[in-house]
């Protein structure tokens, strides 16, 4: 009898699970547990992360795309200023004549600024004989002449000469300078050191009434 008690106890012994394999399992699936929590932290910093990244790199390129956009509307106004620049100064002296009596006009007023406008337009007008004795006739040649005498600064001096150097180009218009008594004030002119352009000025008229045989005692 004890036998077989001593036999049914060892076999129950064997049968049973042993608890280092229980622990095991029970070690196993507790250490699991750390590591996937531990997986998606690191699963969640890597796509915050990269949410962080696409969101900042679309902001860096909308701000990339406006900063084009306005060079190239800066750009596009320069070029559009600078065409209808060209285009108005090649079209000028083709205008009317009343563009042209303006112009004579503002040689009267006082202030140098709005002389030198009139002889800048004047210069631009003198493109051919018919034109240069035009404005000969309107008496643009006498008030460049007083201009050039009451100028107090090179740059209404040279204005002045440009516009003159411009209409002499025609021989009618040099005789009229010079029976208007342009020729002593042209040679009194003072050179300047700033605007090179006064001497050269100065030497083409010159050069033009030596050529047409005009000098002080002629009348």
């Amino acid at each position: 009898m004890n036998r077989i008690l001593k036999l049914a106890y060892t076999k129950a012994i064997a049968n049973s699970p042993k608890c280092s394999r229980g622990f095991s399992v029970l070690q196993n699936e507790n250490s699991q547990t750390p590591m996937k929590f531990q997986h998606l932290c690191r699963r969640n910093a890597v796509n915050v992360q990269s949410r962080y990244f696409s969101s900042s790199f679309k902001r860096d390129e909308k701000a990339i795309e406006e900063e084009a956009e306005r060079k190239i509307g800066g750009l596009l106004k320069i070029m559009f200023v600078c065409s209808a620049t060209v285009i108005g100064y090649n079209l000028f002296p083709y205008l009317g004549e009343n563009v042209m009596q303006q112009s004579v006009q503002l040689l009267r007023v006082k202030d140098p600024l709005f002389k030198r406008m009139g002889a800048s337009r004047l210069a631009r007008f003198a493109i051919d004989d018919k034109k240069r004795m035009r404005i000969v006739e309107m008496g643009g040649a006498e008030e460049l002449v007083n201009m050039l005498v009451g100028a107090k600064d090179d740059k209404t001096r040279k204005q002045a000469l440009k516009a003159l150097a411009a209409i002499s180009k025609s021989d009618g218009a040099v005789e009229a300078l010079h029976k208007g008594g342009a020729l002593p004030v042209i040679r009194s002119t003072l050179d300047s050191d700033e605007f090179k352009e006064i001497e050269e000025y100065k030497s083409k008229l010159l050069a033009r009434f030596r050529d047409l045989r005009y000098d002080d005692t002629s009348s």
